[in-house]
């Protein structure tokens, strides 16, 4: 069993009575899953305070800026934008600002000494002291609070309140920090060591989000497949499978994702759960890193390219239909043009459905910043931009059409999703315009079926597609949909008209528009037009 860090039993706290009411907040999320379910979190203590969201940035009485450092450009992304909001500081300095996550961790009192504005920082261990942390700063003024560790089950996120994105999907944290040591990753430094939540936790928050109408949870971990090895349930250590198994029988929840496995950890009990689970969803997420064995080897990831191979064949054979995606770095210190050739060996060999692609980015802390053969960022990118057409090459001959549906209500981006499964399209759903142009920068579609009515800050418009080149899509626009029992799907608002009318289309870019207009909306038509 692995080193186990016993924490404390979760306290019992008097209710704090709420100080801020009728302030209002707004959250700005870098990065990834973890960051997104911290910040629901943070919105819950916001809004048991006596908060609530505001309508725009720029208007908010508190701002909270949740931060990334997984690359060089994360960084630099926070300060630049603390810089814009410096000059709404000086015109209102009761305006608090905050800043949190990963970079705030990693450079703690660095924070406030390039951005004096700023009146608070907090880590990620210590999420839970946000309002604490706000108090402090409202009397004795700015502070800067970084916890090393985790110490009680009380700072676990799931024991937070939450304010989430959507009411009928929830991340689900099943485990904290990460054990493992590739010498490219920043994370083992500003998340901590793993440590698993409990089991029965586990299944009672999702029993309970099930409860209030939560039909969709994505399990959360640094490393999923991990899971448990530091518990105890019933004389053995729990394992993921057993956790995928028993959240898939919780009534009510019909869908399961998670993120992220690990290739040196997944084995056939995930997989055997996986295709035996109705309620978990077909879709592997396996990061490859690099196809270069040697390269692996300095990376510490722990298996090489044919056992890669082996593990993403494997899960392929037990789960019919699976839809696969992985992540790869170009430009490792010390990567050769035979190196590289062997990473295009094994994206041509594995066939992804999807490949997230980035270009190495030296993290202050981590051993590969110090390795020496650092590559030139010309060979970089053009190596980079060798596997990104592979990749969309491979993409493009896939037998399944591609849709991504940007939907801000997704029980009606389910609705679009179940009916073109139904005719074996491979769907990507997502509810906001930045989780889209992330989609956009790694793969192509074949149809975008985009809401134009989106949350604030979040819209989308027919450039942006453009500037993703994304010439085989169509894009359909859809708002005010209506539909039907016998599967019609009627549009009737004139906002469609009115945008496409505003926003012609680049020539390289088809556009369709479904409309139809209120005196149109009758139930015994069907949506067939374009």
């Amino acid at each position: 069993m692995a080193e186990t860090t016993v924490l404390g039993m979760p306290s019992v706290r008097s209710p704090r009575k709420a100080a801020r009411t009728g302030l209002t907040y707004s959250i700005r999320t870098f990065g990834c899953q973890m960051n997104e379910h911290d910040s629901e979190r943070i919105g819950g203590l916001l809004d048991a305070d006596g908060m609530v969201p505001s309508a725009s940035i720029e208007q908010a009485d508190v701002i909270v800026l949740n931060t990334c450092t997984i690359r060089e450009n994360a960084d630099n992304k926070l300060y630049g934008y603390l810089g814009s909001l410096r000059a709404i500081k000086m015109e209102r300095p009761d305006l608090k600002i905050l800043v949190g996550g990963c970079t705030a961790q990693k450079d703690g009192d660095l924070v406030i000494e390039k951005a004096s504005w700023v009146d608070v920082v907090f880590g990620t261990h210590n999420v839970h002291r946000v309002v604490e942390l706000m108090d402090h700063a409202d009397e004795w003024g700015p502070i800067t609070e970084i916890w090393e560790e985790t110490t009680s089950f009380d700072e676990f996120p799931s024991y937070l309140p939450a304010r989430r994105q959507t009411p009928h999907s929830a991340w689900v944290t099943i485990a904290i920090g990460c054990d493992n040591s590739c010498t490219f990753c920043i994370v083992p430094a500003v998340r901590g060591k793993e440590i698993s939540r409990r089991f029965g936790d586990i299944i009672g928050e999702v029993k309970s989000l099930a409860g209030e109408g939560v039909s969709e949870v994505t399990l959360l971990g640094q490393n999923v497949n991990s899971y448990g090895r530091d518990l105890e349930l019933n004389g053995r250590s729990p394992v993921f499978a057993d956790l995928l198994r028993q959240v898939g029988a919780v009534e009510g929840i019909r869908r399961i994702r998670y993120t992220s496995p690990h290739p040196k950890d997944f084995k056939e009990d995930v997989a055997e759960a996986m295709a035996e689970t109705d309620a978990v969803c077909e879709q592997l997420h396996l990061p490859l890193q690099s196809g270069s064995d040697r390269i692996l080897a300095a990376m510490h990831r722990g298996y090489n390219a044919e056992r890669f191979l082996a593990r993403l064949e494997m899960a392929r054979r037990i789960i019919p239909n699976l839809s696969s995606s992985t992540d790869i770095i170009v430009g490792f210190p010390g990567e050769t043009e035979k190196d590289f050739q062997a990473t295009l060996d094994v994206v041509e060999r594995a066939r992804f459905d999807q490949a997230f692609t980035f270009q190495y980015s030296a993290r202050p802390g981590t051993v590969a910043a110090t390795l020496p053969d650092q590559l030139d960022k010309a060979v970089v990118q053009e190596r980079f931009e060798r596997l990104v057409a592979m990749q969309n090459n491979i993409a493009e001959k896939g037998s399944r059409m591609r849709v991504m549906i940007v939907q801000s209500n997704l029980d009606l981006g389910r609705v679009w999703q179940r009916h073109l499964e139904r005719m074996q399209a491979e769907v990507t759903l997502v509810a906001r315009g930045s989780d889209a142009l992330n989609h956009l920068q790694n793969s192509k579609f074949d149809v975008i079926v985009l809401d134009l009515v989106l949350e604030e800050g979040s819209a989308l418009t027919i450039a942006d597609f453009a500037q993703f080149n994304q010439p085989r899509a169509n894009v359909v626009f859809v708002t005010d949909t209506t539909f039907f029992s016998d599967g019609s799907i009627f549009n009737h608002s004139a906002n469609a008209r009115a945008f496409m009318e505003t926003a012609t289309p680049p020539d390289d870019l088809a556009a369709i528009v479904y409309h139809y207009g209120s005196d149109m909306c009758d139930r015994s038509k069907r949506a067939s037009g374009t």
